[in-house]
């Protein structure tokens, strides 16, 4: 691994958090995959040697659970799934190199040779554990067989997860007032030995490790506070018959049920080692050595969901280490989606679904193009039918295709093809800009800015064309019409070769359009400015217009869908307090308790501007800021230095409750509060530049 700007001389390889083999793919789950291949396909338009590679989690308590519910056995259950995703993800341009699953042989050995090292290197011991047990099913209970109440945040949490609250992993025999998710019985706590890896051990690596980490600043930072509370071991056994047997026990697919199996979260990582090793064997070493990437020199990057960054950032680098792997270079956190600013809940049905979205016979691209530059990789993104098309129509039809037609058609219309001009020294500066706002995206793990890139160049297109107006010189000034449209022609061919890893099959197009020979995916930056055919054929049209009826009518689907289904959970729920536990990304409800406008006026908040921060001596989480609030600069201590670039805080927009009580924190005087949204500590800013001081009202 290096720290070199990309393209490096080593191979990469880009991976993307597995999916559970136990339900359908929605869009939620489709940002993350979208966003690793954008990033592996910006990657080799660098330049850069990469792979994409994945595969599903067939293992774990959600697929034994739900094979139970449909009377089938895991493994059938879980490849079912499996299947449906191979088929899925081309249908989005989502492109692995090679997909596999965790319960295949290549995986399967991997990971009992990783924990063999592991335990012959030390890192591994028994320990005499606290495990969920339900007397009338008599069976003991792993992960999501127990749910209960988290003990560091008292939200509702699974067995090895608070999936509601603060989201920490959690050991077998933490949660509090047990309860068994098969009977709904009261669960009660057993003793029983199992296997433990040391993590506790790597802290100093660990700390190291994330201080040269690239990435998004949640999965750099969120870590740290893990690290300074004091890191737990992991127990990394399972009282289940469905996954990899520990080591000593021997085969993958024993029967014997009192037999040990490794957690879930021990194999699944270690199958995007498993996926590359696969896709080297396949193509041959020559052309990708799969070792080179995980034992020697590679860049790994992972793009996960935020809610297991302490399993790709803690636990994974710990055991990479131990075992003599290399570790990742780069680890993005994608945020969640929300569906009209609501939580996504799949058991209210309120989600777009994949199989939904190209139903309704939208190219794949515009999903793609809609969620790479919906906000940054680590924000969460709201989609709605209406922001859908606002996007689509403004920035792809009104901007990108708009300029590509219109060019294009021009020039086969009057020259039949690229005119016989060079390239402006104007245009090609331009284009180099784009080059290196584009590389410059790529090495910030910013797909937005990637996309970006593609966007300005269009909109300078559009502006260079109106500007010089080549349908008035086609008679009066012909050389200058050519050397117009000349310049159109390269801009449109960047562009192919730029807003590729964002919308490949629309990229595609273009370069057909063109005339260019082969595929778009196999160009890189300098073709941008290579010389595009002298010939080629009419143009059609990239996008088409979405109609506000027609979005209309997708609204009133979704919500007699959401309707329908909330319905249906109500009914269960009478039933089953349960019923809702898939709801991971729902927001809390609103309080009853309502306050008067009056009492509202006397809030009193205004924009401002964070001119400094720095730490606090003593204080892990606590930084002193001074804001600019217009009238005054003030001293406001504020919780972001986990969850934030402290760096990076300088000059951005904030709203400040400045009529709120003095307070001391660590003895420091913080005379205001500066306003942020949920545990990831979103800083709340302002759409338009307002002044530091307006009044928020």
């Amino acid at each position: 691994m290096s720290n070199d700007e990309f393209p490096t001389d080593s191979p990469a390889v880009v991976t993307c958090g597995l999916p559970y083999a136990n339900g359908d793919l929605h869009i939620g789950h489709l940002r993350g995959y979208i966003g690793a291949d954008a990033f592996n396909r910006s990657l080799q338009t660098l330049g850069q040697q990469s792979a994409y590679v994945c595969g599903s989690d067939m293992h774990g308590t959600p697929v034994a659970v739900n094979a139970e519910k449909e009377g089938v056995d895991p493994k059938t259950f879980a490849l079912e799934w499996h299947e449906q995703y191979e088929e899925t993800f081309p249908k989005f341009n989502v492109d692995f190199d090679n997909y596999g699953h965790t319960h295949d042989e290549t995986n399967t050995e991997l990971t009992q040779e990783i924990v063999q090292t592991l335990d012959e290197n030390g890192y591994i011991y028994e320990k005499e554990i606290q495990v969920a047990y339900d007397p009338d099913a008599d069976q003991y209970l792993p992960d999501r067989y127990v749910v209960g109440t988290c003990p560091y945040c008292g939200e509702k949490a699974r067995g090895d997860e608070c999936d509601e609250g603060c989201q920490r992993h959690l050991e077998p025999g933490e949660v509090e007032d047990p309860r068994s998710s098969i009977t709904d019985n009261p669960a009660e706590y057993r003793e029983r030995t199992h296997k433990f890896f040391e993590v506790s051990e790597f802290a100093d690596y660990l700390t190291d490790f994330l201080d040269t980490l690239e990435g998004t600043s949640n999965a750099r930072n969120q870590p740290r506070q893990w690290i300074e509370d004091g890191l737990q071991d992991w127990c990394i056994t399972r009282d289940m018959d469905w996954g990899i047997d520990y080591p000593e026990n021997g085969g993958a697919d024993k029967d014997d049920g009192d037999d040990l199996v490794l957690y879930v979260w021990v194999d699944a990582p270690i199958e995007y080692i498993a996926s590359t090793k696969q896709y080297s064997e396949r193509v041959g070493s020559d052309e990708y050595d799969w070792e080179q990437v995980w034992r020697e020199n590679g860049d790994i990057v992972h793009v996960i969901g935020r809610d297991i960054i302490q399993h790709h950032a803690i636990f994974w680098p710990a055991m990479l280490e131990g075992a003599g792997y290399n570790a990742p270079r780069g680890i993005a956190a994608t945020g969640f989606i929300t569906i009209n600013g609501k939580g996504l809940s799949t058991s209210r049905n309120r989600a777009i679904w994949a199989k939904e979205y190209l139903d309704e016979g939208f190219h794949p691209d515009l999903l793609r193009y809609y969620l790479t530059t919906t906000g940054g990789l680590q924000q969460d993104v709201d989609f709605s039918w209406d922001a859908f098309r606002e996007k689509v129509n403004g920035e792809l039809v009104g901007n990108v295709g708009n300029f590509l037609y219109r060019s294009l058609l021009f020039a086969y219309r009057n020259y039949e093809g690229t005119p016989d001009a060079d390239v402006s020294a104007e245009v090609e500066e331009r284009i180099k800009d784009a080059i290196e706002a584009f590389r410059a995206g790529v090495n910030d793990y910013s797909l937005r800015a990637v996309a970006t890139a593609t966007l300005e160049l269009t909109k300078f297109g559009n502006e260079y064309i109106q500007r010089n107006e080549p349908w008035n010189l086609v008679d009066d000034d012909p050389e200058e019409a050519a050397q117009v449209i000349r310049d159109c022609v390269q801009i449109a061919k960047a562009t192919a070769v730029l807003f590729e890893p964002i919308a490949p099959g629309k990229a595609q197009q273009i370069w057909e359009q063109l005339g260019e020979a082969g595929t778009v995916a196999d160009a890189e930056l300098e073709d941008a400015l290579a010389s595009p055919p002298r010939e080629f054929d009419e143009p059609d049209e990239l996008f088409g217009k979405i109609e506000d009826d027609r979005v209309a009518e997708l609204n009133e689907k979704l919500d007699e869908r959401i309707g329908a289904a909330t319905d249906e959970v109500a009914d269960d729920e009478e039933d089953n307090d349960d019923a809702s536990e898939d709801d991971v990304t729902d927001v809390k409800p609103v309080l009853d308790d309502r306050i008067s406008f009056e009492e509202f006026q006397d809030l009193d908040m205004r924009v401002g501007r964070i001119e400094s921060a720095e730490g606090i001596d003593g204080a892990d989480e606590l930084l002193r800021l001074e804001v600019d609030i217009g009238v005054e600069t003030r001293q406001i201590v504020a919780g972001l230095k986990q969850l934030h670039e402290v760096d990076e805080l300088p000059g951005t927009t904030v709203i400040v409750m400045a009529n709120l009580e003095q307070a001391e924190l660590f003895g420091v005087e913080s005379n205001g509060m500066v306003l942020a949204a949920g545990e990831q500590a979103d800083l709340l800013t302002t759409h338009e530049n307002a002044r530091p001081g307006t009044k928020v009202q």
